[in-house]
């Protein structure tokens, strides 16, 4: 497995300490990012999933705890946005450049909007996608709002 990816080449360019950490990945893993964090040995709210979402017909990026649902209205109101739904497999693929199960949040084809779950800033570090399957990132979480200009907001559903 390859440890230079796109993600890895955007974090390196923004002098941005991190730390990758490979793990078996099990495409056929109900939760991915949990069976990460069950790999890696860390708890799952500190593996961040990263989910490709249309608002309002514009690609945008949630990156979330992976043992947390995504709430779509707050997804929304965050970006100024009426509607969020999940973008097709082959969308994301196609805007990101990355394999659905790979997708990062740093260094997607194209730049969307990204909003970061404000429960993940109080964490010292957290681990996000490498841009590869199996490969993860840890950094500390404000990095990612500075890398990628992320708005903060809560996105979690309610139980």
């Amino acid at each position: 497995m390859s440890q230079k990816t796109r993600a890895t080449e955007m974090l390196d360019i923004s002098a941005v300490a991190y730390s990758l950490h490979s793990y078996d990945y099990n495409p056929g893993a109900d939760r991915i990012g949990v069976q990460a964090a069950v790999a890696l040995g860390v708890p799952a709210g500190q593996v961040l999933k990263t989910l490709m979402v249309v608002i309002d017909n514009k690609p945008a990026c949630a990156v979330v705890p992976s043992d947390c649902e995504l709430s779509m209205k707050k997804l929304a109101a965050a970006l100024g946005g009426k509607s969020a739904q999940m973008m097709k497999p082959a969308d994301a693929e196609r805007i990101t450049g990355f394999k659905v199960g790979g997708i990062s949040p740093f260094g997607q084809k194209r730049d969307v909007p990204t909003v970061l779950e404000e429960r993940a800033l109080v964490l010292e570090s957290v681990f996000v996608n490498g841009g590869q399957r199996g490969l993860q990132i840890k950094l500390d979480p404000k990095r990612i709002v500075l890398v990628l200009n992320a708005k903060v907001a809560s996105l979690i559903a309610s139980a």
